[in-house]
């Protein structure tokens, strides 16, 4: 394969300049000027020009429904949505159905994961069943490839329990990424505690319950060395406790999701319950602060959370709905139109947080999250200025804010392994 022409940014050595791209047996082999001659014989050839590539995005933080809940998304559908929106890797989450705490799950999500034409990896749990009481064996679950531990969806009460699972954590070198609500200081969780809870009269979730177990886990974090995930940071105090456990020297990696920097808690009023998830959207301030938060790379990875849920669900009582949003085909252009275009980050500055970053994390970035001679051909080609209507998904499910708007940022091209996963011209997948 032979990209021609392109604009290739690459995060890692910050390269941004127009140069061709040469792909052999999954790998980059060359990047340069006029690379046609030396590679006559090339199978295909993609036309680049006017299009960015880049690293294929990573996803640390997504939701497949697979095994159990697949009436919302499965493996297959969740693939497609990740490689429609330039993703070529992500973390699927743990909260299936039965949870992967055991081997046999475990393998069940990464068999069914080689079935599609991106890389789909999975975290295992850090305790049996989710309920927090009881480690499960993580040694075994690394051995069968769980690449982190999570019980996203449920917080850990236990500070011993989450101090004993650092520990462990550190002996095999993996992270642990946390959900952080402490349930006791919520009454109707996702929506934010102030004016619209107020005014729709539902209790609300307090920034105090994510500030508290961050605070927690930063510092036990910074006690005992592991490297730990804060998700789905929305709290703009708990962005200053993150700040501050950096500084001290913990290995504390923030993670923020696109709906979270881009809309703040007046979105229940016009959305309903396509605004509701955990933790939920909060203020103005909030959301200045986490923008604050990215443009210093305290926040330095940026993932989905991608929630899928059935229009029955969501069409029910915001009390009663679930909480949660779809969000791997519009995470690049919302990044685009509400980080780049406003002058938060440089296009460079958004890639690492989508590529290089989540590599790191996952250990992944011997080969993955940077584009140069011997990195796996992963990559994602899209125009900056295209706009476009966000009206149809490939996911199962469309619960989903932005439905109707006009973003910025379009994919035309998902490449994985040195193979077309998708392309935007015919809307086809090659899986």
């Amino acid at each position: 394969m032979l990209i021609q022409g392109g604009r290739v940014i690459d995060p890692k050595t910050g390269t941004d300049a127009v140069m061709d791209v040469a792909v052999e047996n999954g790998k980059i082999v060359e990047m340069g000027a006029n690379l046609a001659d030396r590679y006559p014989n090339c199978d295909s050839i993609i036309d680049a020009r006017g299009l960015v590539v880049a690293p294929g995005l990573i996803d640390v933080h997504v939701h497949f429904r697979d095994p159990g809940l697949t009436y919302k998304e499965d493996i297959h559908t969740g693939a497609m949505a990740s490689a429609a929106g330039g993703f070529t890797t992500v973390v699927c989450m743990a909260n299936t159905k039965p949870p992967v705490d055991n081997v046999e799950t475990l393998e069940y999500v990464i068999r069914e994961g080689k079935k599609t034409g991106i890389n789909v990896l999975t975290a295992a749990n850090i305790t049996v069943g989710m309920k927090g009481e009881i480690l499960t064996d993580m040694e075994e679950l690394k051995a069968h490839g769980a690449v982190g531990f999570t019980d996203d969806g449920i917080p850990l009460r236990d500070s011993s329990l989450v101090r004993r699972a650092m520990e462990e954590a550190v002996r095999l070198n993996v992270p642990l990424s946390f959900h952080e609500e402490d349930p006791a200081l919520i009454t109707n969780n996702g929506i934010n505690r102030g004016a619209v809870s107020d005014k729709l009269g539902i209790g609300g979730s307090p920034a105090a319950a994510e500030d508290v177990l961050v605070a927690r886990d930063c510092m036990l974090a910074l006690d005992t060395g592991a490297v730990i995930d804060i998700q789905h940071i929305s709290s703009g105090h708990s962005v200053r406790l993150v700040e501050l456990a950096q500084d001290l020297g913990a290995h504390i990696v923030a993670e923020v999701t696109p709906h979270h920097f881009t809309l703040d808690e007046s979105a229940v009023l016009k959305h309903g319950s396509l605004a509701k998830m955990n933790p939920p959207l909060r203020t103005p301030s909030d959301r200045e602060e986490i923008i604050r938060g990215l443009k210093e790379n305290i926040i330095t990875v940026i993932a989905t959370d991608h929630a899928p849920h059935s229009a029955e669900e969501k069409s029910r009582p915001l009390t009663e709905c679930p909480s949660g949003i779809i969000g791997l085909e519009t995470a690049l252009a919302l990044g685009i139109t509400s980080l780049v275009r406003a002058g938060h980050l440089s296009l460079s500055e958004l890639l690492a947080k989508m590529t290089l970053n989540p590599a790191t994390l996952y250990h992944l970035e011997t080969t993955k999250g940077w584009i140069g001679a011997g990195s796996d051909a992963d990559l994602v080609l899209f125009d900056p200025d295209e706009s476009w209507t966000v009206e149809n998904f490939h996911s199962k499910s469309s619960n989903s804010p932005f439905l109707g708007e006009t973003l910025f940022g379009k994919v035309h091209y998902t490449i994985c392994n040195g193979e077309i996963a998708y392309r935007a011209d015919t809307d086809s997948f090659n899986f």
